[in-house]
């Protein structure tokens, strides 16, 4: 598609004709920040289900970056997007606004790991010399397929910040976002956690889990050769009921579950409520090599504060026993505060190719920005900690 004296770039319709050592090389060069959605085996996962493609409305379209020999030195999971679904750094004002003005906002470009609000890398680049050269490359072809295609614009979403600072150069605008995370501050239990919340937040939190276990409910983790297909039959049927209530129709199907068991298994995490012998809750985590990922939750039997510990309190029991420095317990909620989860800011870049919409998006994602920011500032100040631990 376009290349430099030494490199190309190229558009690939599958993960699967891409190497997936050579992919994960440049995804996750370091074991220990292993960033699992990233993986090669986590989007072909995607893509095996046929979670995305075609008729999803999620058309893989991946940039890969080859050396003067043939090797990866940078990709970028893409996809060609006919909607704004699945995507948690929502665009519809902006689709909406331009085809009143007589504009087409769709297809357009989407960087992203699909229905996955997690902070990572999006243009995938190998450690070296030539690495922030290679990720202005790949990033500039992604601006010419964008031409060429005649696509609205370029959206690479939940980005690291030094990424979406340097993108800047290019035309790309920065979107300040907000979630919560829980960090571990060298934690040797959850009655270690609980010291360092004050004392009214500690009682509400113990008061909340006895509440939750109260009706007789047990906790099962489950990782590995551990999970088997009917653990997998009952997390979908959580993960389903949750989004038929929230969104209308979940986005995952049940072969992907099947298949993330397959190839990812010592990474997959199911948190499992049980009662009277009986699955009636559940969330599934993914294990990073710093972080606890937490992703979808569920239930059929509805008891006060389970969502809390399974999803919240036993992410941060299993980040303690296993030494994870953090736990990212997905897009938004507010209510994460009061649980240990403070707010930290994420981002995306944004590439508009008509310029008055992309003056537009630029003048109300400032004012974004700056909501954001006073917004999380005011939030830790509210935060469970002690003022001696905050």
């Amino acid at each position: 598609m376009s290349s430099s004296s030494d490199a190309t770039v190229t558009l690939v319709p599958s993960i699967a004709e891409i190497d997936a050592a050579q992919w994960d090389a440049c995804a996750n060069p370091d074991p220990a920040t292993f960033n699992p959605f990233v993986s090669h085996a986590f989007l072909k996962a995607l893509e095996t289900s046929r979670t995305v493609g075609r008729t999803t409305g999620w058309l893989p379209r991946h940039l890969v970056l080859e050396d003067e020999n043939g090797k990866v030195a940078a990709a970028a999971p893409a996809y060609v997007k006919s909607h704004s679904q699945g995507e948690y750094v929502f665009d519809h004002t902006w689709a909406e606004a331009y085809v009143q003005a007589g504009g087409r906002y769709y297809p357009k470009l989407q960087i992203a790991v699909p229905f996955t609000p997690v902070p990572g890398p999006r243009l995938l680049v190998k450690p070296g010399p030539k690495a922030i050269a290679d990720e202005e490359l790949l990033a500039s072809a992604a601006i010419e397929v964008a031409r060429q295609g005649g696509l609205s614009s370029i959206h690479l979403t939940f980005l690291a910040a030094d990424t979406a600072t340097r993108l800047r150069t290019l035309g790309f605008l920065t979107r300040t976002g907000q979630q919560f995370h829980w960090q571990n501050r060298g934690y040797t239990s959850f009655d270690d956690f609980l010291a360092t919340l004050t004392s009214r937040k500690r009682k509400a939190v113990r008061k909340e889990r006895e509440a939750a276990l109260a009706p007789g409910i047990e906790i099962e983790h489950l990782t590995g050769p551990a999970i088997t297909e009917a653990h997998w039959d009952a997390m979908f049927a959580f993960y389903t009921d949750t989004g038929n209530r929230k969104w209308g129709r979940p986005y995952l199907n049940r072969a992907f579950f099947s298949e993330l068991g397959r190839v990812m298994p010592d990474r997959s995490l199911l948190v499992m409520a049980k009662r009277d012998g009986r699955y009636i809750a559940g969330a599934l985590d993914l294990i990073g090599g710093d972080c606890l990922y937490g992703r979808y939750w569920g239930a059929i039997e509805h008891h006060p504060a389970l969502h809390f510990e399974v999803c919240y309190y036993q992410a941060i029991e299993f980040a303690i026993a296993s030494g994870l420095a953090r736990v990212e317990a997905g897009a938004q909620g507010e209510h994460k505060l009061a649980r240990g989860y403070l707010p930290v800011e994420t981002y995306s870049a944004h590439w508009i190719a008509d310029p008055g919409l992309r003056r537009a998006v630029e003048r109300f994602l400032m004012r974004e920005s700056e909501m954001v920011t006073r917004f999380n500032a005011d939030l830790t100040e509210l935060g469970p900690y002690r003022k001696d631990e905050a």
